[in-house]
């Protein structure tokens, strides 16, 4: 091979990419990277980790000013914005200088530039600085490219008054309202960060609840959580106007019901959702179909047009980094003809939310679970029933499960409370070992933990359960 020629080549860096890249070494294939702006990705840099150093110091902020359940004092606590942005920075950029290092230790080419795609085998690429670079040749190309931030036509960000995510991570200066349009994840998590840190904070959501891909149960669970902590919650509303002050926004929003309401805040968060990132790419050109802003794909991530592949947030949902990651590695596994490999099964991957409760899912819903007509048993199990939860004062909180009643298949898990992301994993194991609730009952949970309350919401869908 050239320098420039490739088993493997990969368009975009982040979690998809970079981790595509790296089974492809280890499989001994030839692989490079093309990125145009920072290894790592959307996720490194602009959201996953980030946004969660900015959580922390919220969290924080949140426990020393309730010292006194803890039998500690802390008095007139302050934060400071600047230092708080400083350190999630700080904390991305030792994540993607790892990436980097992981790019050399397992030789992967990095090409800085924009690529696009100009025939069979053939990528073009454009330097940072406009100037041409060689095409790059490879047998096998995966996108990778993620997605941004997606707007409406009366929903538009402005980097200054009406932000993005982008602009929400390094606000310069805190404000003392705010609106957010969307009650996803991405929306939540802000919406958490700036309450607790003190700002008023309005959510709104076209939807009839708040987190509206979380089980029912879990969504009125959370809204009322942020209601209790100060949060204006809006369902069913949409925003059909924003005007633009000198230092605020007024939003006219309409109501199910059809009546309408304006609002004044300093600033505007929008996280309606996210597109992916297709143009420029060469994609129609070469045949590849994009279909609403997203590239079609197999469950091989194969894109219809041979050696060329798609992973990741511009594949489509659900857009999540260890979405796709995983489809990296079975992308390449696939490719390299390696036994075993498995398609993606959706319904066992986890989601979270880093709120404040933190609120994670697996599978089915209980609505969904009925819809489909199966019969079910549902297990719960409240935090104030667990001995760790109430001595960490951690009390609000439930781990709901939900099981065939026929074959004891784990269909789901929803949960809400203290570290509940972290909790999620045992239940992303047991779907993928195709676990029944007979297994789930056998295993020992250790005591005194948190996991000790997935046991017992096992037992309680069987009628056994024991400490409520």
């Amino acid at each position: 091979m050239t320098e420039n020629s490739f088993d493997l080549a990969i368009i975009g860096g982040g979690p998809g990419g970079y981790v595509a890249a790296i089974r492809a070494a280890q499989l001994g294939m030839k692989a490079c990277v093309i990125e145009r702006e920072h290894l790592g990705g959307i996720c490194l840099n602009w959201g996953c980790i980030p946004t969660k150093a900015l959580l922390r110091s919220s969290e924080l902020f949140h426990l020393f000013n309730n010292a006194g359940e803890f039998g500690l004092s802390a008095s007139n606590i302050e934060f400071d914005i600047e230092k708080i942005i400083k350190r999630s920075r700080t904390v991305s950029r030792r994540l993607t200088g790892g990436v980097g290092y992981l790019m050399k230790k397992n030789n992967i080419s990095v090409v800085d530039g924009t690529a696009k795609l100009k025939g069979k085998g053939v990528i073009g690429v454009t330097g940072k600085e406009g100037e041409g670079l060689p095409d790059v040749q490879a047998k096998h190309i995966i996108v990778a490219t993620g997605a941004r931030a997606r707007s409406l036509p009366n929903l538009e960000g402005d980097g200054k008054l009406v932000w993005t995510y982008k602009e929400a991570m390094v606000p310069d200066h805190m404000p003392k309202s705010l609106l957010v349009v969307g009650s996803g994840a991405i929306g939540i998590e802000f919406a958490s960060f700036y309450r607790t840190l003190g700002a008023e904070v309005t959510v709104v959501e076209v939807m009839d609840r708040v987190l509206p891909v979380e089980d029912e149960e879990i969504s009125g669970l959370a809204q009322k959580a942020f209601e209790k902590q100060g949060m204006t919650i809006l369902t069913g509303t949409t925003v059909e106007g924003l005007q633009k002050g000198e230092n605020s926004v007024t939003a006219t929003l309409k109501k199910a019901d059809g009546s309408s309401e304006a609002i004044t805040v300093e600033r505007v968060i929008l996280a309606i959702g996210i597109t992916g990132n297709v143009e420029n790419l060469g994609l129609e050109e070469t045949g590849v179909k994009v279909d609403r802003g997203h590239v079609v794909i197999d469950e091989w991530c194969r894109t219809g047009v041979e050696g060329v592949y798609a992973i990741g947030d511009v594949a489509g949902p659900p857009w999540l980094a260890h979405k796709a990651s995983h489809e990296g590695v079975l992308c390449v596994e696939k490719i390299a003809g390696v036994d075993g490999v498995h398609p993606l099964d959706t319904s066992n991957i986890p989601g979270c939310t880093y709120c404040w409760p933190q609120v994670a899912s697996i599978g089915m819903t209980e609505q969904k679970a009925k819809e489909e007509d199966r019969d079910v048993k549902i297990g719960r199990f409240p935090y104030q029933g667990n001995g760790k939860a109430i001595a960490l004062g951690e009390t609000d909180g439930l781990i709901k499960t939900i099981f065939d009643a026929k074959t004891g298949e784990l269909l789901g898990a929803h949960m809400i409370g203290a570290e509940v992301t972290e909790l999620i994993q045992g239940y992303g194991v047991a779907k993928t070992l195709e676990t029944t609730e007979a297994e789930l009952m056998h295993t020992i949970f250790p005591h005194p933990t948190l996991s000790e309350m997935m046991h017992e919401s096992v037992l309680d869908a069987y009628g056994r359960v024991m400490h409520i």
